[in-house]
């Protein structure tokens, strides 16, 4: 009897672990195949952004100061 419950413990104990062996390998691969995914994506969009600066022109900053604000030198 004692016998028999360590061959079917053995064997529970393997299944489960031949199970999940291949669960975390599909896992794995399906985690490796998402990352590529999203690294693509990632590429794409800063490749995309970096166009869209290209494009767009730089607005001129308004660097001009009126004439009537101009301060004076002080004379002492």
């Amino acid at each position: 009897m004692a016998l028999t419950n360590f061959i079917l413990t053995v064997a529970g104990v393997s299944a489960v672990v031949l199970m999940l062996r291949a669960d975390v390998k599909q896992s794995a691969s399906i985690f490796r195949r998402n990352v590529k995914h999203i690294r693509n994506w990632l590429e794409e969009e800063s490749a995309s952004a970096t166009k869209a600066a290209e494009k767009t022109t730089p607005k001129e900053l308004e660097s001009k100061i009126p004439p009537k604000d101009i301060p004076k030198e002080d004379k002492h």
